[in-house]
């Protein structure tokens, strides 16, 4: 194979061989793409579940949790705390400023009325967050930026905007200082967000933002999902009843609904960050909460997707379902091989007794399943796209920039297809490079 005359001369010799048996040949591609098409389409959803969302800063981002559950029972009867904090524990953390960057965060539904009255009012998913959201995620911007803790303190109306929503509402014109209503407010709109789209909705996940849930529409200052008694979204959990009616009824209780996020860049800060907790949780005990064991956590941003179950149960099995399905593929395969190539036994008789050595003949039938292999990998690259397209119809929300083939699962179906393909030829070639000369010549 090193001499480039001999390869392009088997490589000659294996597309003639091709096409000589066309449909045995296309069947083998077939059997070898519908296989990895099958196999690639659940490796790349695995692959996606478990891809890391902000590579540069994962390692630095913390979600943090507060064990302030019913002293009775643990939290869902499990042996963590609590994914979410009350308002009085994420405002006191917010106020405490004892990490890097910090963040408190949950999410709204709002009604967007256009400035065009020709475009009519719908419903968006907001984000109230603190200001540094923006930056500890790095969050890009086509115009405009965050607000400030200034605006977060004075519960501002102002508000980002998401690049589609900006497209939608502005027509893709810079809106910042141009004014918006929601739900019946005008807001004044201080930056529009870049074309973000994690893979995953990371800050969120866990909580509400599954894998291939988009962002949300718009982001506000999160005191005005209290100033402005916004209608909440969410999970809200509580162990005990409130004391009293009300939004002031609800912001003293112990009901979790907030998320807290912390920015700390190293183990120090980490360390710091977790004594701060046990301190503050300490407190709250001798005022009467926190009756359970200390139990306070930063947990870093992948550990924590992993901790929630960052690849689901249904992917792994669909995951080894399409595997075994591949294999079957496969076995099909070498069967499709076997009797192609020990259909050609004369011909490989008469090839030996010409001198061809065993070596020569299996370099060459091996080179013909390599290219059965490329071309069932292309096959296969095709039904991949078409299969993770299948998967995101059956999603409510549109989960293509989450469910999609790169150039690394492309190269990875081709490289797959082709080693199969070798694999699953070795045993035929063999078979079809161990005849006997001497019983075709004289069958001859």
């Amino acid at each position: 194979m090193g001499d480039p005359g001999l390869f392009g001369y088997n490589l000659r010799l294996a597309a003639r061989n091709i096409r000589r048996n066309p449909v045995l040949s296309l069947l083998m591609v077939a059997a070898i793409g519908i296989g990895i098409g099958a196999s690639m389409s659940m490796v790349t959803v695995n692959y996606r579940f478990q891809s890391n969302p902000i590579p540069a800063k994962s390692d630095v981002l913390h979600y943090v949790r507060l064990d302030s559950w019913s002293p009775d029972e643990p939290y869902q009867g499990g042996e963590a705390p609590p994914p979410q904090l009350t308002y009085l524990d994420a405002s006191a953390l917010m106020r405490a400023n004892a990490a890097y960057r910090q963040a408190m965060m949950s999410r709204a539904r709002l009604a967007l009325e256009p400035p065009d009255r020709d475009l009519r009012p719908y419903f968006v998913q907001a984000r109230a967050t603190t200001a540094g959201f923006f930056a500890m995620f790095d969050v890009p911007f086509r115009y405009g930026g965050g607000w400030s803790a200034e605006t977060d303190d004075a519960a501002e109306q102002v508000v980002v905007l998401k690049a589609a929503t900006n497209d939608r509402v502005f027509g893709g014109e810079n809106s910042v200082g141009r004014q918006l209503t929601l739900s019946g407010r005008n807001y004044r709109v201080v930056g529009v967000l870049d074309d973000w789209e994690p893979p995953l909705r990371f800050y969120d996940a866990g909580v509400g933002g599954g894998p291939g849930s988009p962002i949300e529409d718009v982001f506000i200052p999160w005191r005005l999902i209290v100033a402005n008694e916004l209608q909440r979204q969410g999970n809200t959990n509580c162990w005990k009843p409130l004391e009293g009616e009300g939004l002031q009824a609800f912001l003293n209780s112990e009901c979790v609904w907030i998320q807290f996020w912390a920015e700390l860049r190293n183990a120090d800060e980490h360390r710091a960050f977790v004594d701060f907790l046990d301190a503050y949780a300490m407190q709250q005990k001798e005022l009467g909460r926190f009756e359970r064991p200390l139990d306070n956590r930063a947990t870093p941003l992948m550990d924590w997707i992993d901790e929630i179950g960052g690849v689901p149960n249904e992917a792994v099995v669909l995951l080894g379902l399409s595997v075994l399905f591949l294999v079957v593929c496969l076995i099909n395969t070498i069967g499709l091989l076997l009797a192609k190539f020990l259909g050609k036994a004369s011909e490989i008789g008469i090839r030996r007794a010409l001198g061809a050595s065993r070596r020569t003949l299996m370099e060459q039938y091996l080179l013909e399943a390599g290219v059965i292999g490329i071309a069932g990998g292309l096959l296969g690259i095709v039904l991949t796209w078409a299969g993770l397209k299948g998967i995101n119809a059956q999603f409510d929300d549109d989960m293509s920039a989450f469910l999609s083939i790169d150039w690394k699962m492309a190269l990875a179906a081709v490289g797959l297809a082709i080693v199969a393909s070798l694999v699953t030829s070795i045993y035929p070639t063999w078979r079809a490079c161990n005849v006997q000369p001497a019983a075709h010549l004289s069958a001859n």
